[in-house]
């Protein structure tokens, strides 16, 4: 069967002919504008209502292993609910959708993506659900989450250089993006691409944004290592295929580096790129209140904690605990997230990567 791609522009287009929700309700004309829904707890008539339903289901672009962790976690939280985890990069997150949606197929309860654009398109098009958890409205900064319930950050990502020890000392490492111009990293550096990873795409257009993508065409011809995720790239660099991981996440080389892999992390002087990752809960949800019940433990403390602890991402989270050993968020010189600009230049991005990378 021959496949069908969409590119945003054509989801963009779309979305005007979707008037009506996938649950058959009145979709606000402008989701930005619809009232508040009231802050909920986790009770035990939520809890009951989930387990008649049994299950959830939950499409992620977190690194497999912390997903089917959090999934895990969620089951023995709750006995007799289990937590079906679908992890695939946050670009293919939302092809898959997108693709269910026009065919009428509502499989998914809770979405979590890397890319905070893919949320403006979905509330566009009436697809998500309003729902406040207490302890997001109580502990997360009004920054992390959207008072009408629409959508909450789950994690602060963020895409610093990694390198591998036994291959080049930290001393010796690039410290910026021009560093990496140098003839004598070619052949030596990974990258990501960003037309499968959301972390990667808001990396890529943040660095053509500041440094221009002359800055791209240049990095060209060092015969850079082209991978999908940006989970894949911190692999390269622990297995010794590659010495420099241009961008990717992080977490995952703190995390090897901790568990022993010669690698460490890079903050590049320019600033490095960051990409919030919100999750939702669908309106068309098959499992709606096993939804609700996930949605609320994945932001609760608890689950919060887990994310730190395990997958070493930064919380949104006021009462989690940081680990030592770790860079605070805010020590780090961050490049601006501009989901807004993501939304409309993605395609673009894409095109002008490929054209570049000839990939």
């Amino acid at each position: 069967m021959r496949s069908t791609k969409f590119s945003r522009r054509d989801l963009l287009k779309a979305s005007s002919a979707l008037a009506v929700g996938a649950a058959g309700g009145t979709v606000f004309a402008d989701p930005l504008r619809a009232a508040p829904p009231p802050a909920d707890a986790i009770t035990p008539a939520l809890i009951e209502a989930a387990k008649k339903e049994g299950k959830v289901v939950f499409y992620t672009a977190m690194d497999l292993a912390f997903a089917e962790r959090l999934g895990k976690s969620f089951g023995e939280k709750f006995p007799g609910i289990a937590a079906r985890v679908e992890r695939s990069g946050a670009e293919r997150v939302f092809t898959r959708i997108d693709q269910e949606y026009k065919s009428n197929v509502h499989a998914v309860d809770v979405v979590n993506t890397a890319d905070q654009a893919h949320v403006i398109l979905w509330k566009r098009n009436g697809w998500l659900a309003q729902y406040l958890p207490e302890e997001v409205v109580k502990n997360y900064d009004k920054k992390y989450y959207d008072p009408e319930g629409f959508e909450l950050v789950t994690r602060v990502l963020v895409s610093p250089f990694g390198i591998n020890t036994n291959l080049v000392k930290k001393e010796d490492a690039p410290k910026s993006f021009a560093d990496l111009l140098d003839p004598k990293w070619s052949g030596k550096m990974v990258k990501g691409h960003p037309a499968y990873s959301g972390t990667i795409m808001n990396a890529t257009f943040q660095i053509a944004r500041d440094l221009g993508w002359s800055f791209f065409e240049k990095l060209a011809k060092q015969n850079v290592l082209q991978v999908q995720s940006a989970t894949d790239t911190p692999k390269k660099i622990a297995l010794g295929e590659r010495a420099i991981m241009i961008d990717g996440a992080g977490y995952l080389v703190i995390r090897g580096k901790e568990e022993g892999q010669p690698v460490d992390v890079i903050y590049p002087e320019e600033g490095t790129p960051l990409a919030t990752s919100p999750s939702c809960l669908m309106k068309a949800a098959p499992n709606p209140n096993a939804g609700r019940l996930f949605h609320n433990w994945m932001h609760g403390r608890e689950a919060q904690q887990i994310l730190i602890d395990y997958a070493r991402q930064y919380s949104p989270h006021g009462q989690a605990v940081e680990k030592p050993g770790v860079r605070k968020l805010s020590e780090i010189k961050l490049m601006k997230e501009d989901p807004e600009g993501v939304e409309k230049s993605a395609d673009e991005v894409k095109r002008r990567y490929a054209e570049i990378f000839k990939v």
